[in-house]
């Protein structure tokens, strides 16, 4: 009995005491813990390998044909300066030539999709288990934000060069290409058209980051969406 009271003692002294919400914290994670089940350990192996598969299922998506084309909410269009000439080039019997352009547009961001595979991975590889907690106990898309934040730089550099081949191989896109360059070389002419490469690289990033938030929230949300014993261990107890 004595014992017992001079436990409850301690306890009630240590929570008085300057030190009082570190105690609190200390016991707040220990609580955690406890409830869950589920060691740091385990809770990072879960989160990096639910991250491969969101990854490698964005790529696999976005990397395909008509991955960009077939998809209406990450279609590239027309850069918004060239939308205003789409109708009088059509009604001119230029519509073939715009339909071309524009799919050469996303032709190019699915060629170039497949390299942000590698670019993820290495980012999760290279995580701080600071970063892992943050996002296992993020929004719907921490991961994702994560992954716009560490990697849109690298994802822009190596997806320029794959874009700038796709696009000089297709005529139509070539010749706009040719006539930017031309008439933003004459002195005096304010004409300033697009840099289509950086603007299907942009879109392209756009769409990429836009699929990999809908796979996040999959794996969060969705149990079936959890394909391994690991994910539904984690994922089903958070």
């Amino acid at each position: 009995m004595k014992a017992r009271v001079l436990s409850i003692a301690i306890t009630v002294m240590l929570l008085a005491t300057p030190a009082q919400a570190q105690w609190k914290k200390i016991l707040g994670e220990l609580t955690k813990k406890s409830d869950s089940g589920l060691s740091d350990e385990k809770i990072g192996r879960g989160l990096k390998e639910a991250l491969r598969v969101g990854t490698r299922n964005a790529t696999r998506q976005t990397g395909r044909r008509d991955g960009f084309l077939g998809n209406d909410i990450i279609r590239i269009p027309l850069p918004p300066k060239l939308r205003k000439m789409d109708r009088t080039l059509r009604a001119v019997g230029q519509g073939d030539k715009i339909d071309e352009f524009v799919v050469s547009l996303n032709r190019a961001a699915e060629r170039a999709a497949p390299a942000a595979r590698k670019i993820f991975w290495d980012a999760i590889l290279n995580m701080t288990f600071s970063d892992v907690k943050k996002i296992f106990k993020g929004g719907d898309t921490a991961a994702t934000d994560f992954f716009r934040e560490k990697t849109s730089g690298h994802l822009s550099e190596t997806f320029l060069p794959i874009v700038q081949e796709a696009t000089d191989a297709v005529g139509v896109t070539q010749q706009y290409k040719q006539l930017s360059g031309a008439a933003n070389s004459i002195p005096f002419v304010k004409i300033k058209l697009v840099d289509i490469d950086e603007y299907v690289v942009e879109k392209a990033l756009d769409g990429l980051f836009y699929v990999l938030g809908e796979e996040e929230k999959k794996i969060r949300k969705n149990p079936a969406a959890r394909v391994t014993d690991l994910l539904k261990e984690v994922f089903g107890r958070k």
